[in-house]
């Protein structure tokens, strides 16, 4: 009798599933970038933010058409690659509400979503902390909620995002991997403590249905029920 085949760790199935390098950065690269998206990216690296990754930013329109998402709220403008990625999927008439603490950052962004015709009635742009602006919206009244700003608030603003989504809405939480750091045990950094305590929380809580998506630094998604 021939003994079963034994179940290889799961560290070795992982490392024989990932991609490789060339892979990866052939699906970074799958979607085309618009010229405004082009625009934004280059601008942020101008300014020393790291903008969005382009995988990330076409898992954002997925995501945003998955849902026909007509209200949405970025937290961290950036230069607009990330609001440039919502509104491709987010429909003809939908609104995204953008939180940043630097103007000039929201300034860039209002240009791009000018290059692509975004009427200035479909966004509102506002200058100031995420936790004071927050909680002035409404609950449950939001399809998506991008968190992409102060990691050591991260915690902070999913609890407010989880608030403001409907049911079936979409959680999406930028640098969930932060440059391989939260994947490495050793590391015990503020920022690295806060997203991994701040993903734990996330796939714990029963209200959620999540997934981690190895694409740009990592975005983490999760519907609320």
């Amino acid at each position: 009798m021939t003994p079963p085949a034994s179940t290889p760790p799961a560290s070795t199935t992982a490392a024989k599933a990932a991609p490789k390098a060339a892979s990866w950065a052939y699906a970074e690269n799958f979607r085309p970038e618009s010229e405004a998206a082009a625009y934004a990216r280059e601008s942020a690296v101008d300014l020393g933010v790291s903008p969005l990754g382009r995988g990330s930013a076409a898992a954002l329109t997925v995501l945003a058409r998955a849902v026909a998402a007509k209200a949405v709220v970025e937290i961290g403008t950036g230069t607009g690659v990330s609001g440039l990625a919502l509104f491709a999927g987010m429909q003809p008439d939908g609104i995204l509400t953008s939180v940043d603490i630097e103007p000039e950052h929201q300034q860039i962004a209002r240009k791009a979503f000018g290059q692509v015709g975004i009427p200035s009635q479909r966004f509102r742009l506002i200058s100031g902390a995420a936790l004071s602006v927050l909680p002035r919206l409404r609950d449950g009244a939001y399809d998506l909620v991008f968190v992409d700003a102060d990691k050591v608030e991260y915690a902070d603003y999913v609890e407010q995002a989880i608030r403001l989504l409907r049911p079936g809405g979409i959680l999406a939480v930028d640098n969930s991997l932060w440059h391989d750091r939260v994947a490495d045990p050793h590391n015990s950094d503020d920022q690295t403590l806060v997203i991994r305590e701040t993903l734990t929380a996330i796939a714990e809580n029963e209200d959620l249905v999540s997934a981690l998506l190895p694409v740009g630094d990592g975005l983490l998604v999760a519907v609320k029920k």
